[in-house]
């Protein structure tokens, strides 16, 4: 992800994000693309409207359209009402949800998430998805994220497994499902044995021992 978001240039090989190569148009890249950093880079000592409209202006938004931008992304990740209060005292659910619309602030065609749920409450993780779809079906951004949550990589159209720095698998979620072999059972019990038995008759399947209990 670095290196698609042009802060660590690539030691081979070519990438294009939104058309631009990574490495000859940086700046292009830069300009099309927002992104959520995984460690929280908000300014906890300012309100929620202070940050984005200091955002803005690195952005290079003009001075004239800054207001209604900030409030565009307000209104759409629901923390309207907290635009004047400050960050610090926001909820972990509520400084990402700020993080996501300050990367908005721009329009970019792509929105990197870096594990966009770490360290947050089911529930909250709930409602950072229910965000993120809205975001996909009404301003037609391109998601690209990384997570360790399978139920949350199932969200996505597209899933690359990466071991050790190199993609082992990409496919939709469908596809992946497709190269695994059928679901297995393992169960450790009192009586392995009469486990075993009782199964065997019961549902009509082969029940082998294995690593110190039965599998099937």
């Amino acid at each position: 992800m670095s290196m698609l978001c042009t802060l660590l240039k690539p030691s081979s090989g070519e990438a294009y994000v939104n058309g631009y190569n990574v490495v000859s148009e940086e700046a292009k890249v830069r300009q099309s693309i927002g992104i959520i950093f995984q460690d929280p880079s908000l300014d906890e000592r300012l309100t929620a409207w202070e940050n984005l409209k200091f955002h803005s202006l690195i952005y290079g938004i003009r001075k004239e359209l800054i207001g209604a931008r900030a409030q565009e992304v307000l209104n759409l990740i629901g923390l309207s009402e907290w635009r004047n209060e400050i960050v610090r005292k926001f909820s972990g659910g509520m400084k990402r949800r700020l993080e996501i619309a300050r990367g908005l602030l721009h329009y970019p065609k792509v929105l990197f998430l870096d594990e966009p749920t770490l360290g947050l409450d089911p529930q909250t993780r709930r409602h950072i998805w229910d965000y993120i779809h809205e975001l996909r079906e009404k301003k037609k951004i391109t998601i690209f994220l990384t997570t360790h949550y399978l139920d949350e990589a199932e969200n996505c159209d597209r899933i690359a497994v990466i071991d050790f720095g190199q993609i082992i698998a990409l496919d939709t979620p469908q596809g992946l499902r497709k190269l695994l072999p059928e679901d297995a059972i393992f169960l450790k019990t009192v009586n392995d044995e009469k486990a075993k038995i009782e199964i065997e008759e019961k549902y009509k399947v082969t029940v082998n021992f294995n690593n110190g209990g039965i599998f099937f």
